[in-house]
């Protein structure tokens, strides 16, 4: 079965703008609203993948809040906080950790354009001292109420769209598929495409087949 000429299209024209090198780190946030809504935002942002710190065997849910968004923005489960820190870094990525204490930084000060990951924790309880003691800056959202925080999903929100403000002031946002590299392109594309199919060829071990520019299999 092929996918539509306008699917694949629609499809194509949203991977084209996929940021691998722009992510989030979510610890101790249990709640699937906030997982969801989370999710939905780095789908809007154009995040191609996300990071979340959960315990063996524990599922993450996801929500009507989601709208379907963890079908397009792939997940990362971690076992441990600092396997998820030191694997993030090993994959060259800056760690910025939202935290209130003497050494954060107002976000608006900092650059964001290159190899970004926010992290972020549950509000009652914020990032524990182990992901703390690996993060590379701390950040925070000013505030000017009554209150200290926001809702982590309302933060993730704000720090994800000002980095992709400040990459489309300096002309970094991708366009035609820069923004991943070329083999997981290709892979995604497929995936996306043929959600269908796409276990059946994982369970064989075989290769995906290419694609032609008008989404159908090539023999």
């Amino acid at each position: 079965m092929s996918v539509l000429p306008r699917r694949f299209k629609r499809i194509k024209s949203v991977l084209n703008r996929r940021i691998q090198d722009l992510t989030v780190l979510v610890e101790g946030v249990s709640k699937p609203h906030n997982l969801s809504a989370i999710l939905r935002t780095c789908d809007a942002a154009g995040v191609f993948e996300a990071n979340f710190i959960c315990k063996k065997n524990e599922v993450k849910t996801f929500n009507s809040t989601a709208q379907g968004s963890q079908k397009w923005v792939n997940l990362n489960n971690h076992s441990s906080s600092i396997d998820a820190a030191k694997k993030l870094k090993k994959k060259g990525f800056k760690l910025f950790g939202t935290t209130l204490n003497k050494k954060s930084i107002d976000y608006r000060k900092l650059d964001f354009t290159q190899n970004t990951c926010f992290i972020l924790g549950a509000e009652k309880w914020g990032l524990s001292d182990d992901l703390l003691a690996e993060v590379d800056e701390c950040i925070y959202i000013p505030m000017y109420g009554m209150v200290q925080s926001l809702n982590v999903s309302v933060a993730a929100s704000i720090l994800l769209f000002e980095a992709i403000r400040q990459r489309d002031r300096v002309g970094l946002l991708p366009k035609n598929g820069e923004g991943i590299d070329q083999q997981k392109y290709q892979k995604t594309l497929f995936e996306w495409a043929y959600p269908e199919i796409k276990d059946s060829y994982k369970e064989n071990n075989y290769e995906y087949p290419e694609i032609d520019e008008n989404g159908e299999i090539c023999k």
